[in-house]
């Protein structure tokens, strides 16, 4: 009855405004053919009544350099998936179904299947009744008329059911899926601090949060809706095939002095109509998947730079960079809009076909029953039954036709995934190789040891060579050098974060430390959380935070504990080191690091905060990165970073001389 559905007739009733309201449901539910059949069932019946009532009816800059010489078309990546596209979607499918939580996901798959198979069996009932429906109009009976329009009650009523907790279970499904899949990724993706290797290194993963947070739900939703689609047009060929067959009757035709016979010849009408159209929508449609994939890439590229201007604004204030913002918001918007046209252009051609597909659809099994109806071979309920029927099995031969733009932006999807997967993978077995510099323990010894260190730019270009260093605890150091000479490139390699170099760094086995850099983090939240960080926000009493926020020079900010706010905004440069610093003495580290931590104090306060650390972290080694001679007199030790002529540097220890 898809001809009765294509338009709403002026008068449907209740039953026919059911079917529009379930029409409008949503795109996802449309394609999985639930929302289709609600349609049909009730608008048919809308249609029929209007009918006798009314006579008729980047990631920063190396993540987007990689991205752009990984793929600057997609072509080339989709050819790179395609032969081994399968084995990379079971990698992503089969973890979950195997998981902790399998028992649950398992039950949820079998009863959204059950419900899958119940509503193809009120399908089948629907078809059943459609026969005796409009034979009861041809045949002008009342009373069996309104036993008809009873039972067509009786079986909607069931049918809303069904598909109504098909939908609840499937959505539940979802959900326990995408958060069981966005734990593990937001596991991998952070432990061992793989997401800042994979920035560093230039990974060929763009936009890792678009992969988290929209890639996993695309991936879990679409894979839901098209395999449950895919198993609802498998199992209803297998009924409505039957009924076409035994409906069809035999077409008889002469050749050649002969007479031939073809049984059930509706049934090799729609499937040879749906194989010539599968062939034509892929030919059509191929280029699709590799556009689908590089348009996500340019969306999430475009949205990463209006937050970093958002996250950047007063000093775009201060700079009047207004018109270079624009021009690079502009340049990155250009491919975006440029690869959308190329997909208009595409999805044009595609909606030309598969839409006249499904208009020829519509009457071609009236213009073939006809000449059996009009001879009184076949009644019009029989007829109306062909044409239902007919229209279900072309529709399940015609799955990859309707569907096949998801398809093509579900595989972009799987592509996506993979890369990221892989890229995790990659960056973690690097980690486990040592593959860089190699952090040891030093057993017993409470010392810092630098042993032959040489640290590199990510581009290779070398910052330190041959560096030897050793720090006693309870130490001062102060670490100069000139800008760009790698000194706080030298901390994140204590820290165990920089993995461009060789050599080995040997630390305490308590290597209690803590890094303040000279722009600190703030994680959105309250000021307590932010002070805190990362300590959680029970680690300390509010005594104890307002102490700390009282030494420091901020007890202006104690009445605003509890307030939510975005603090990298709300805070000045210098009240953000003085957070620091505030950290620092709640955490009690063992070892301290601050790399320019006091840069845009005046010189009274930093000379303050310098002598609030030595009086409460007496016994913590404390090393310090700063330009500022006033500091030494704070450090019993200097270490300089002098160049060399070969383009690198070198580790130079002297005493620190009072400023």
């Amino acid at each position: 009855m898809r001809a009765l559905a294509r338009e709403r007739p002026p008068a449907l009733g209740h039953a026919g405004q059911l079917g529009c309201a379930g029409a409008a449901y949503g795109p996802e539910a449309t394609n999985a053919g639930a929302n289709t059949r609600t349609r049909r069932h009730a608008v048919a019946l809308g249609y029929t009544v209007g009918a006798l009532t009314h006579g008729g009816g980047d990631w920063g800059e190396h993540a987007r350099e990689a991205a752009a010489h990984y793929n600057t078309n997609g072509s080339n990546r989709m050819s790179m998936v395609r032969s081994g596209f399968w084995r990379d979607f079971w990698a992503l499918f089969r973890p979950y179904w195997f998981s902790e939580e399998k028992v649950i996901a398992r039950l949820l798959l079998v009863s959204i299947i059950l419900l899958t198979l119940a509503s193809v069996y009120m399908d089948v009932q629907f078809n059943a009744w459609y026969n005796l429906f409009y034979n009861t109009l041809q045949d002008k009976n009342k009373s069996e008329f309104y036993n008809q329009i009873g039972r067509f009650c009786v079986l909607a009523a069931i049918y809303i059911v069904i598909y109504v907790y098909a939908t609840y279970l499937n959505q539940m499904l979802q959900i326990r899926w995408r958060r069981w899949l966005t734990r593990r990724y937001l596991n991998e993706w952070m432990s061992d601090r793989t997401y800042y290797r994979m920035h560093l290194s230039a990974s060929q993963t763009d936009n890792p949060d678009q992969r988290i947070s929209e890639d996993l739900k695309l991936f879990v939703d679409s894979t839901l809706s098209l395999s449950l689609g895919l198993l609802n047009a498998v199992v209803t060929l297998v009924p409505f095939v039957n009924i076409l067959w035994s409906l069809s009757g035999t077409l008889e035709f002469p050749m050649s002095g002969n007479t031939y016979v073809v049984y059930g010849y509706m049934v090799w009408v729609a499937l040879g109509y749906a194989l010539v159209g599968t062939w034509l929508a892929h030919k059509i449609g191929k280029p699709l998947a590799g556009l689908n994939f590089n348009q996500q890439r340019f969306e999430a590229d475009f949205r990463f730079n209006l937050v970093r201007f958002r996250e950047n604004m007063e000093g775009v204030a201060l700079y009047h960079g207004e018109e270079d913002e624009m021009r690079g918001l502009r340049d990155r918007f250009t491919p975006l809009y440029a690869n959308w046209w190329a997909i208009m252009r595409r999805q044009k051609n595609l909606n030309f076909f598969t839409i006249g597909y499904n208009q020829v659809a519509v009457v071609f099994p009236f213009l073939v029953g006809a000449p059996r109806y009009f001879s009184g071979a076949l009644p019009m309920g029989g007829l109306i039954q062909i044409s239902h029927a007919f229209g279900k099995v072309q529709e399940a031969l015609s799955w990859f036709i309707n569907l096949y733009a998801s398809l093509a932006a579900w595989r972009a999807t799987v592509d996506r995934l993979t890369g990221f997967h892989n890229a995790v993978a990659l960056s973690q077995e690097q980690t486990r190789n040592n593959v860089g510099i190699a952090t040891v323990s030093s057993g017993g010894a409470a010392t810092l040891a630098l042993d032959h260190v040489e640290l590199d730019l990510p581009n290779g270009h070398p910052l330190l060579a041959n560096g030897n260093l050793t720090i006693a605890p309870g130490a001062r150091v102060l670490v100069q050098g000139p800008s760009g000479s790698g000194k706080s490139t030298l901390f994140r390699a204590i820290a165990g974060i920089w993995p461009f170099g060789r050599g080995r760094i040997v630390k305490p086995r308590d290597f209690n430390a803590l890094f303040l850099p000279q722009r600190p983090y703030f994680p959105l939240g309250t000021l307590r959380e932010a002070v805190l960080y990362p300590m959680g926000s029970r680690s300390s009493s509010d005594e104890e935070v307002r102490e700390a926020l009282n030494a420091v020079g901020l007890a202006h900010l104690i009445a605003r504990l509890d307030e939510s706010a975005n603090w990298a905004m709300q805070l000045s440069g210098g009240e953000q080191q003085r957070m620091a610093f505030a950290r620092a003495l709640l955490h009690q580290p063992s070892w301290l690091f601050l790399d320019e931590a006091s840069s845009n104090l005046d010189d009274a306060s930093q000379a303050r905060l310098y002598e609030l650390l030595t009086h409460r972290l007496k016994d913590c080694t404390i090393v310090s990165i700063a330009h500022r001679e006033e500091l030494a007199s704070y450090h019993q030790q200097r270490v300089v970073l002098q160049p060399t002529p070969g383009g690198t540097h070198r580790l130079n220890t002297l005493q620190a001389q009072p400023a």
